[in-house]
């Protein structure tokens, strides 16, 4: 805070690293510019040539001194996505007085312009397969590299070691160039040819493009590179010969290699029953950018699909990964239905901390135990039984959906449990607090403004402050001049470069749209939008929380009785007047050895770091007086309806904008309550053998229909239908030869005449 408050020493800014441009891929190359400290003519003698970048891997890259005295370096390739904090030396290594941070990012979360890009990739991916031949292309920014030359490189990926154990190792690897003193137009193509010896059996890998001064492979050089991909275009002979056959074998081989594997499908999340709980769960599910909604539903991988979703967080033990997707009825899609089925993942797309080791290198272990495998069995040939048979979908028979309390306009609370109360106290409150994971979110509330400029007696929220255990802080504010701010542990980020960020014990996310989301390592989601100058707060919680929270959005335990209980665990009645209510509140202010908050200009000081966390001098207005003179009841009546929060708001600011922020907050909120709501799942039915089924809806009320195929008679029920208990309903049905039937109906005849003979003569022996 030392900036804000101009209170730095001296030196801060000779120490203390600003980077330009702060983030890049996971993947290295990138050349930033340290833009606060300009080094004169004796530091770029001690520099020799080379500045050293110290990363927590200890990896050492080389940087240089331009001509007008600023400092570069090159990014490293990591193993790791998040902030990596770096020392740079001025005198080779001697000394490392200088520190920053480096937003390392996932690779594909990096933008287009940051990468080369593979002219039609489905050529590539699928080149050397029947009818697939010919030249392949590239572009590439050449701006990006300042060359005139440049060479392109094969680089290869692999994981060496026993898995699941000490030595198992993630290998980035160089294995050849595939082209030398090439023009840096910014663009090329080639004619593929098998890669020769040991190259060949990589089938997984990356392009590379670099200056061509630098040596073949040279690693933590500035680099341009391409996305990664499945490398069928320098497969060997045996491949481009018959693609089906080798891939086939290489299905068998995964096939058996997988049998041998812990299952860490036991232990992974089930997925939510319908699109509107994924779409809502954003606490625990985050849209999957290759089958995406928003973005026209362009799901290659997932035919049939609109939408799918990825579990956030990797599984316990395995750091395995969930998928989810769902059709246009926002029914999920089963494996067991079809091929575009939701499928999990043995290694999380996108990592899973402390990273480093396989399978939590982010995006790569994920390719490596499940997209090339899904290239082997069901893109280059035909036996996706076997990646299915790995790769189940899950049903949604254990999900639970969490719970959501949300505070909004002037400020009015929906706690966990669905009681609604207004509390327009001036101060910093705890919302919710946890003792299951020590879960904290805290709300600051500023006093609200007339549209004229003069002060209301309400307030609104305007910062909104967050931990979990030992978890980064994140803190989403209003600035002075009304400019929405984000916080990582008292600095402003700037989410100029990247719209993700892997934290330590968190997500963090922002849009366009002024929404951010923290998304916890408990599956706890906060979401947070900036509307009508007021935020908007939105906490989801799951199952686990029941009977672990206290604070203004209450006890979580489904009980609306006991939702005003104070510190000292008395409760007001649920019909408690709104002066009780504001003392109820005014208990659940926060000490300064406890806030979250950052203070970082004279006027948090003065108004909320010096004094008070609850101001007990304001009194606001508890019941807005309503004149039916007054000409803003019109336009009131006509924006509002029948929410009682939007009038309150328009009475006591005078504003319709607030009014309808408030409006649409409320709305979303129930909104987001329906989403949720608990639906029940029978789980999956088979089709009986010789004949089909209709219908794939496997919850409460729907119906599945089954059909025998010609010459077969369906016993057992023709349609069963999921009831309420989550069973269903009616017999298994089969399908059996008519033949069969007559038979048995022939034999059983005759066995009867037999029968009735039999007994005739015993009558006649007695």
């Amino acid at each position: 805070t030392c900036q804000s408050l101009r209170t730095c020493c001296p030196d801060y800014k000779e120490f203390c690293l600003h980077i330009s441009p702060y983030s890049g891929s996971l993947m290295g190359g990138k050349d930033f510019e340290i833009e606060n400290t300009v080094f004169n003519t004796s530091s770029r003698l001690k520099w020799t040539g080379a500045s050293i970048i110290r990363g927590k891997q200890k990896i050492e890259t080389s940087g240089y001194v331009a001509k007008d005295g600023k400092a570069h370096c090159i990014s490293p390739l990591l193993y790791e996505t998040g902030f990596v904090p770096f020392e740079v030396s001025a005198d080779d290594g001697l000394t490392f007085p200088y520190s920053g941070t480096w937003l390392s990012v996932h690779h594909s979360k990096v933008s287009d312009g940051e990468k080369s890009v593979l002219i039609n990739a489905t050529k590539w991916q699928y080149y050397g397969t029947p009818n697939t031949d010919g030249n392949l292309s590239l572009t590439w920014k050449h701006q990006m590299l300042p060359a005139t030359h440049i060479n392109i490189e094969v680089w290869g990926y692999e994981e060496t070691g026993k898995t699941y154990s000490d030595n198992w190792l993630a290998i980035w690897k160089y294995l050849y160039t595939l082209a030398r003193e090439a023009p840096n137009t910014g663009t090329f193509s080639f004619t593929p040819v098998p890669g020769k010896g040991n190259y060949s059996t990589m089938d997984f890998g990356i392009l590379r493009i670099t200056p061509s001064s630098y040596s073949d492979g040279q690693r933590n050089v500035p680099s341009v590179w391409s996305s990664e991909h499945a490398l069928a275009w320098h497969l060997g002979e045996d491949f481009r010969n018959d693609s089906s056959a080798w891939a086939t074998a290489k299905c068998l081989e995964w096939d058996r290699k997988e049998e041998k594997l812990p299952n860490f499908l036991e232990e992974i999340i089930d997925c939510p029953c319908t699109l509107a709980q994924a779409r809502a769960d954003t606490g625990r599910f985050h849209t999957d950018y290759g089958c995406d909604i928003e973005k026209g539903s362009v799901c290659t991988y997932h035919p049939g699909a609109v939408h799918c979703v990825r579990a956030i967080q990797a599984s316990p033990q395995y750091a395995a990964g969930q998928q989810c997707c769902y059709d246009a009825t926002g029914t999920q899609i089963l494996t067991q239905d079809s091929t575009g089925g939701s499928t999990p993942d043995r290694g999380h797309d996108w990592g899973s901390p402390p990273f480093m080791k396989p399978p939590r290198i982010p995006g790569f272990s994920h390719w490596l135990y499940d997209v090339i495998s899904f290239y082997y069995c069901c893109l280059w040939s035909d036996n996706c039984q076997f990646y299915m048979k790995h790769r189940p979908s899950s049903d949604c028979r254990k999900y639970r959906p969490p719970r959501a309390a949300s505070a909004f306009g002037d400020p009015h609370f929906v706690t966990f449990d669905g009681l609604n109360f207004t509390f327009k106290g001036h101060g910093e409150y705890t919302f919710v607090e946890s003792d299951l994971t020590f879960l904290r979110v805290q709300g600051r509330t500023q006093q609200a403004n007339f549209p004229n400029g003069s002060e209301a007696l309400v307030t609104g929220l305007s910062a909104v402050a967050m931990q979990e255990n030992n978890s980064d802080v994140i803190e989403v504010r209003y600035s002075e001049d009304l400019n929405m701010e984000v916080l990582l542990n008292q600095m402003v980020v700037n989410f100029s470069e990247q719209s993700w960020m892997d934290l330590k014990g968190l997500f963090l996310h922002s849009t366009v749209a002024q929404t951010v989301t923290v998304m916890f390592s408990s599956g706890a989601g906060v979401e947070i939008r900036g509307s009508g100058g007021f935020l908007t707060l939105t906490v989801l919680l799951p199952e686990k929380f029941m009977n672990h929270t206290q604070g203004l959005f209450g006890i979580m335990n489904g009980n609306i009785e006991d939702e005003y209980t104070f510190k000292n665990k008395t409760t007001l009645s649920v019909q408690a007047t709104p002066q009780q209510l504001f003392e109820f509140g005014a208990d659940w202010a926060v000490e300064n050895g406890t806030s979250l908050f950052t203070y970082d200009t004279e006027f948090l000081l003065n108004n909320f770091f010096f004094v008070e966390k609850h101001n007990s001098s304001f009194l606001p207005v508890f019941f807005p007086y309503e004149d039916s003179a007054d000409p803003l009841m019109k336009d009131m009546v006509l924006l509002c309806d029948s929410d009682p929060f939007c009038k309150f708001d328009v009475l006591t600011t005078r504003s319709l904008q607030v009014g309808n922020s408030t409006k649409l907050s409320h709305q979303n909120h129930k909104w987001l309550v329906e989403s949720l709501k608990s639906v029940i799942s029978c789980g999956w039915l088979d089709h009986p053998a010789n004949g089909r089924k209709e219908g794939t809806n496997y919850l409460s009320g729907s119906a599945i229909h089954f059909i025998c195929n010609q010459g077969y008679e369906l016993t057992g029920s023709k349609q069963r239908i999921c009831e309420a208990t989550g069973v269903w309903s009616g017999a298994t049905p089969s399908c059996i030869l008519r033949t069969v039937i007559l038979l048995g109906c022939i034999f059983g005849a005759v066995g009867l005449v037999v029968l009735a003979r039999l007994i005739f003569l015993c009558r006649k022996e007695r």
